[in-house]
Order: C-alpha cells, then sequence, then structure tokens
C-alpha cells in the first residue's frame, strides 16, 4: 500500500515531513514523491530526503513497522546517478524516476550502478504514444523496455479510478512483469490513479493481490486528514483480504465508515 505526498507544489521540507509522517504512522508501506516534484528551490533533494528519513524513523518508532520512501530523483541522463547517490546519501530508502521523461538509458544507469535501493518508475507522459488505437506503441512495450532497463517497480494503471484502463491489457502487463522472461528479475506492478479505499476491492479482485495500491487523494482527502485516510486503504485491505464485504468491515473500523461514506464504493 503507497501514497504519494499531495500536494506536488508548494510544500517545505518540514511540511512535506509532517504528511510522510502521518502515512507512514497510518500504516502504509510506502511513499513516493509526486511525478511533478524533482529538485525546487522550495523543497530540493537533499533536505527533502532528509526529512522524509526522520518521519519514517518517527512512524517505525510509533508502529514497529518500517515504510519506504521514494524519492524523486528525474534528471539529465548524464548526471542521475549522481542525482540518485545525493538522495540516498541524505537518507533515501528508494528511489523514483520518470521514465519517458528521463529516457530508458536513465533507468538502466541507475539499475547498473549498484545503488542496492529499488527504482520506483513512473510512466507519466506515455498517454500521448500509449492511448491512441491509430498509432504510437502499446504500454506493454513500455513495460518491456522498463522491466529490460531493471525498474523494480512501474504503474501499469488501474482496475478502477482514473488511469483505468482495458483491462485486460493491465492484467496482461502485470502478468508479464511478474513472470518469467529470459531470466530478467521481475518488476512489480503499481495501480495508482484516482484510487480511494471504496475502490480497492474491485481493484484487487481484477488485479489480483501482487500489486502495489497507490492512492493520493485518495488517502489524504479523507475527512479526518492523511493518517486516517491511511488507516481506511489499509482497512479496505484487509477487509478484501479476509474475503469480507467492505460495508460490513466498516461497521468495526471508523476510519473506513468514515471513507465509504465520503466516496462511495466500486
Amino acid at each position: 500500500m503507497g501514497t504519494i505526498v499531495k500536494p506536488n507544489v508548494g510544500l517545505t521540507p518540514s511540511e512535506f515531513q509532517d504528511i510522510v509522517y502521518e502515512a507512514a504512522a497510518g500504516g502504509v508501506d510506502f511513499v513516493k514523491d509526486d511525478e511533478l516534484l524533482v529538485d525546487p528551490d522550495y523543497c530540493p533533494i537533499e533536505e527533502r530526503a532528509a526529512a522524509a528519513s526522520e518521519a519514517l524513523d518517527r512512524g517505525e518508532d510509533e508502529t514497529g513497522r518500517r515504510a519506504l520512501y521514494a524519492c524523486n530523483i528525474t534528471d539529465r541522463a548524464d548526471r542521475i546517478v549522481d542525482t540518485a547517490q545525493d538522495a540516498i546519501d541524505n537518507g533515501a530508502p528508494c528511489l523514483m524516476v520518470n521514465v519517458i521523461t528521463a529516457g530508458f538509458s536513465a533507468l538502466r544507469a541507475l539499475a547498473e550502478a549498484n545503488l542496492d535501493v529499488p527504482i520506483h518508475v513512473h510512466r507519466n507522459f506515455h498517454a500521448a504514444f500509449t492511448r491512441d488505437s491509430k498509432h504510437g506503441v502499446k504500454m506493454r512495450v513500455i513495460a518491456k523496455l522498463v522491466r529490460m532497463a531493471g525498474g523494480d517497480q512501474l504503474h501499469t494503471g488501474t482496475a478502477a479510478g482514473k488511469m483505468e484502463g482495458q483491462r485486460g491489457e493491465v492484467r496482461m502487463i502485470n502478468d508479464f512483469l511478474r513472470g518469467d522472461w529470459h531470466g530478467l528479475k521481475t518488476t512489480f506492478p503499481v495501480a495508482s490513479g484516482g484510487i480511494h479505499p471504496g475502490l480497492v476491492k474491485r481493484n484487487i479482485e481484477v488485479l489480483g493481490n501482487d500489486i502495489v495500491i497507490q492512492a493520493g487523494g485518495g488517502i489524504h482527502g479523507h475527512p479526518d486528514g492523511t493518517r486516517s485516510g491511511a488507516k481506511a486503504m489499509r482497512q479496505a485491505i484487509e477487509s478484501s483480504m479476509k474475503g469480507r464485504s467492505i460495508e460490513d468491515y466498516a461497521e468495526t473500523h471508523e476510519e473506513l465508515k468514515k471513507a465509504i461514506e465520503y466516496w462511495g464504493t466500486a
């Protein structure tokens, strides 16, 4: 279960830290930067990574669970490894790269640099050439290239949410990323975009449980804030994994109850 720090502009490192902490304390496994946030003056990578690391420490002290933070280090191919090392040196336990804008060679450079941290791959800008049925390439081509280049996680689409794709194609891509292919390591599929607790069950039903389910506004937009939103998402996942209806599970889980009252269900 992951989340994205929102909004993607204007937050100082201290404000960013507060959101990461609330998400970690609420039970997320994974926090990532927004794809539009890289290295602005108001929240530079080094300060942001250090702030997030401290927030994860606090969250672990409180919950006993360690969450990851993926720092967006998208940069020119000739300096992306140095940027990544700066993030790691300041406490980032995971990296994020916008593969379409940085390039597949940049991703490969990161994977071959032996940085010893996971690489979360965002696909922003892919729709310019994957969505039109009359030209361009399919998303599964991008998925193959990302796996070949060494990405550890990749956004592939949702079964329910604003990034909803053709469900058969999303399942095909996910199965490919998780399956055996010329001895290459597998890549973890990420379902992200417009997901809230009420859509969790549908995504698991269609895509299976070997995925990352990620929510931004579907966590931070909870009526009681980020921590409650994270708890509601985890409760939604628990209800699905236990074979319980979300409405039934919500009767004994206040955060989930408020979430489905606010957003509804699939």
